[in-house]
């Protein structure tokens, strides 16, 4: 009776981490939510809402390309400049007679080129994922700048706008853009043999080169599918702003595609981590930002408090991590 009673024990607390291992991050997003509407008594609000779902949407985009490269155990510090340059492609592109629309597959396909390059360096001439990116950041930033012969660049007739400013049945076409692209995701993560090879290298590369997985392979990957969600990120970016500067569009924005990925629960080592921990994340940046400036908080402590958030949520989520592990 003893022994059935301990197993019954051991199963509950399986169960009870499994539970809030899936959970992560989500009761910090819910108690962010109905604070702010305590506080603010608005931001439950169908429109505002509508307008945090806007705003998370591209960078759950570009987060969900960062997922790809943290599970291997590198990094893109890249992504805010690809996504300038390839919003100044698609605007360029636009401005062509009758075949604007082209500058939708325009933008996606520079950010899949650069991403390329930097998984080619990466991977095959074996330098560091952080330098390599860091040098992309700066250079590629410059690309976009001479593009646009350092100034912005308009197209108030742009055809693709609808993605950025329209909506389907209520719903913001960025919204269904990002929801696409986490469930693409997951779906290549979570159920092909490719996302199994991910996890596997950022959990032990070695061991995963010696199972015959082509690591090199793998990495070049990771960094295509982070250039690639960019350069959407970019035909988003262009569609809602209808217009793309190279010098500031996308400015820091790899900052906070790292730290919805971190807040999704996802190592910065590698191997473990969940897309849908980082669109949840990608939430709560964009609740953080949404609800700070309904309650009226300065532009100065919002830089300030969402730090501070990310850091204690950071904290608190491994903290209990470890505690539920010791049960």
């Amino acid at each position: 009776m003893a022994d059935i009673q301990n197993t019954k024990t051991t199963m509950d607390k399986a169960r009870l981490r499994s539970t809030f291992t899936a959970l992560g991050m989500l009761p910090v997003l819910i108690l962010l939510a109905i604070g702010f509407h305590v506080l603010s008594g608005r931001f439950l609000s169908v429109n505002n809402l509508s307008i945090v779902m806007q705003q998370a949407s591209i960078n759950t985009v570009l987060a969900a390309g960062m997922t790809f490269v943290i599970l291997t155990g590198g990094i893109d510090l890249s992504v805010g400049s690809i996504l300038a340059a390839s919003a100044m492609v698609g605007v360029m592109v636009s401005l062509w007679p009758d075949i604007g629309m082209l500058g939708v597959p325009a933008a996606i396909a520079v950010g899949l080129g650069c991403g390329l390059i930097n998984g080619i360096i990466i991977a095959f001439l074996k330098l560091p994922p952080f330098i390599v990116t860091l040098g992309s950041l700066t250079a590629i930033r410059g690309i976009a700048r001479l593009l646009g012969n350092d100034t912005t660049v308009f197209n108030p007739d742009l055809p693709f706008d609808f993605i950025g400013n329209g909506s389907l049945f209520g719903i913001p076409w960025l919204a269904i853009i990002a929801t696409i692209t986490i469930v693409v995701s997951w779906f290549i993560l979570k159920r092909t043999v490719l996302g199994t090879w991910i996890y596997a290298v950022g959990g032990n590369v070695e061991a995963a080169r010696l199972t015959g997985i082509k690591v090199p392979l793998v990495l070049l990957f990771v960094y295509a599918m982070s250039g690639l969600f960019s350069g959407l990120g970019g035909a988003m970016s262009a569609a809602r702003l209808y217009a793309a500067n190279g010098l500031q569009l996308g400015q820091s924005y790899e900052l906070d595609a790292i730290a919805a990925v971190i807040l999704g629960g996802t190592s910065f080592v590698g191997g473990v981590g969940s897309i849908w921990g980082t669109l949840i994340g990608a939430l709560i940046i964009a609740v953080l930002s949404n609800g700070l400036i309904l309650v009226g908080v300065s532009d100065i402590w919002q830089y300030i408090i969402k730090g501070l958030v990310i850091i204690v949520a950071v904290a608190l989520d491994r903290y209990r991590a470890k505690g539920l592990s010791r049960t």
